[in-house]
């Protein structure tokens, strides 16, 4: 099933199609936020990861048309400001996805990424007609846990080195949304200050956990 990608808008943010000719724009975002993005990028565990914008962009494309993926650019004001992608798009019995994402460094602490996220997951759920949306988050990753809180993401469990980043099998912790605990839309919600508390509260056990993970890497 091809997916066709909005644009998506909510105050300052837009969520808009990746295109091919953003490849020089992101370049150049992800060269002058290398320090700040490189502890949170993913990595191949047998070869590095060439530097191919323009091939990257083209394979998130192809996803869209196979109907796996939904990839965003993140803009705020008409600048480029980062990327979402919305991936492992699963249809039937399973219904869900998965959400990553990344922002500029001059960028953060705006509310770009949390408006980004409910407003890609809204459309995952009531354009796509999708069930449920997952975000796996690296424990020491503060800013994307404060997303996952504001929003209203249930944590669902610790990952074991769920996923090879910066180098190595990173451990991750688990959050997730179904349409059900949302009628209204996830950014509704939360612009109305009706997110419950506590949903995205990590059990000091796998907080626990997590840091032995992290002592052991």
């Amino acid at each position: 099933m091809s997916q066709s990608i909005p644009t998506l808008r909510e105050g300052a943010t837009t969520l808009r199609p990746i295109r091919v000719r953003d490849a020089r724009a992101l370049e150049r975002e992800l060269l002058a936020n290398r320090a700040w993005l490189r502890p949170w990028e993913a990595t191949s565990p047998v070869a590095p990861v060439s530097w191919d914008t323009k091939g990257s962009i083209r394979s998130l494309l192809a996803g869209a048309r196979a109907g796996t993926g939904i990839p965003f650019v993140i803009e705020t004001e008409g600048e480029l400001a980062g990327q979402l992608n919305v991936s492992g798009l699963t249809y039937g019995s399973l219904a869900s996805a998965t959400i990553g994402y990344w922002v500029s460094e001059r960028f953060a602490g705006r509310g770009l990424t949390p408006t980004a996220v409910a407003l890609a997951t809204d459309h995952v759920f009531f354009g796509a007609g999708l069930h449920r949306m997952e975000i796996c988050i690296r424990p020491e990753n503060g800013p994307s846990l404060r997303v996952v809180e504001k929003l209203g993401f249930r944590y669902e469990g610790l990952r074991r080195r769920y996923i090879h980043i910066n180098g190595d099998w990173r451990d991750h912790f688990c959050f997730a949304l179904t349409v059900e605990e949302v009628p209204q839309g996830v950014l509704r919600r939360w612009l109305d200050g009706r997110v419950p508390r506590g949903a995205a509260e990590v059990p000091e056990v796998d907080r626990i956990a997590a840091r032995r993970g992290i002592s052991l890497a």
